[in-house]
């Protein structure tokens, strides 16, 4: 029987992919693996037991990633399950920072007492009055899952796509429309573009990437979009750049003091992933993430340990082990198992940064011994009898 604590609400679809030898528990002092959306674990006490945590969107920044690597607690998230709502958030973004559709609405909703509103709103229009879209340049920094997606979306609307990202994936470049120019720089896309879109993750290097000195680049008047992290952005730059018209509008789904209410700045309620498709879509990927690694040791989609894949176990027994990336490990490993009698019928070992993941398949179970004597490895952060 697996154990799993919800500490938010999920979607029942992905729950669903649990069966019946899942058992949804209370409290967390009793789970296995987690599922979470936006709660904050950092302050959390985890029990010994909790092996995985599975969050239900991309970002992670709720969670201690670093610190449950060193415990040997595998953290994944769900890339590309909630792209397409955050990909039509940024598109109606775009819009709504072309033409003042905003102000639009809200001059109707105060002048609906008028009789002679109709004839009024055709004198007033012209106040609310914008640009299209089409024909203009647009700069995605970032192409993943959302990047992509919007990329794809704004060239078939007629704008002009300028996509930049240094880590380009295969899969990702598979996908992408042929009409994308691919920028080598970010430079090119501050200089060359009216509209500027960002999804990149919030690390050390992409803090405030977008500064006073990337504004000084950029063109008068461009719009700035995020829906990706509000600490991608300098703030107080941000509003400079506001103020000396360098920037038209600043569009963004992250609300706080310093955007809130401010002319030129559209805030959106972190409203990217908030829709029914998205949140079932990362349930069902979160649940089955949780069931793999649970019910075989495998990994995919974790952003502390490297994606390891041995299929479905079908000799006596399998075992995994979460390790520091370091040399000699597998030496030492092999020669415990060799000394307890244990042969190896398949085995697998990958890494990611400081941390590795090895999935071993055994002939015959493993004794408690040879599991202590593994635990024992200085270096080791867990070891897990999956079958």
């Amino acid at each position: 029987m697996y154990r799993y604590h919800c500490l938010n609400p999920i979607s029942e679809n992905g729950l669903k992919q649990l069966p019946e030898n899942y058992k949804k528990v209370d409290s967390l002092e009793e789970a296995d693996a987690v599922l979470v959306r936006s709660a904050k674990m950092h302050d959390l006490e985890i029990p010994e037991s909790l092996c995985a945590v599975a969050r239900a969107g991309a970002g992670v920044n709720n969670i201690p990633v670093k610190e449950y690597a060193e415990k040997g607690i595998v953290v994944f998230n769900t890339p590309g399950a909630n792209a397409n709502g955050v990909k039509e958030l940024v598109i109606a973004g775009m819009l709504l920072a072309s033409r003042d559709i905003v102000g639009g609405i809200e001059w109707v909703a105060r002048e609906k007492d008028r009789e002679d509103i109709d004839k009024l709103a055709e004198k007033q229009k012209k106040q609310f009055a914008g640009c299209e879209i089409a024909g203009k340049k647009l700069g995605i920094i970032g192409l993943g899952a959302i990047g992509a997606m919007v990329a794809n979306a704004a060239s078939s609307l007629g704008m002009d796509v300028y996509g930049y990202d240094p880590y380009l994936s295969i899969d990702a470049a598979w996908n992408l429309s042929r009409t994308i120019h691919h920028s080598k720089t970010l430079d090119e896309i501050y200089t060359q573009c009216d509209y500027i879109t960002i999804h990149v993750p919030l690390v050390d290097d992409t803090k405030k990437m977008i500064n006073a000195e990337a504004f000084g680049k950029m063109k008068d008047g461009v719009v700035l979009l995020n829906f990706a992290r509000d600490l991608l952005v300098d703030e107080d730059a941000l509003i400079e750049a506001l103020e000396s018209g360098k920037v038209k509008k600043y569009v963004t789904d992250f609300a706080n003091p310093t955007v809130a209410g401010r002319e030129g700045i559209l805030v959106t309620p972190h409203l990217g992933a908030s829709t029914e498709e998205s949140e079932e879509n990362c349930a069902i990927m979160a649940a089955k993430e949780i069931r793999d690694f649970l019910e075989n040791g495998n990994i995919k989609n974790s952003v502390n340990f490297p994606n390891c894949d041995m299929g479905t176990c079908i000799s006596v027994g399998r075992i995994a082990v979460t390790h520091k990336n370091v040399p000699s490990m597998i030496g030492q490993v092999t020669q415990i198992l060799g000394a307890e009698g244990l042969n190896i019928a398949d085995m697998t070992n990958k890494s990611k940064g400081e941390n590795a993941y090895t999935l071993i398949d055994l002939e015959s179970a493993a004794s408690i011994q040879a599991l202590n004597a593994l635990k024992a490895i200085d270096g080791v952060t867990r070891v897990r009898v999956v079958k």
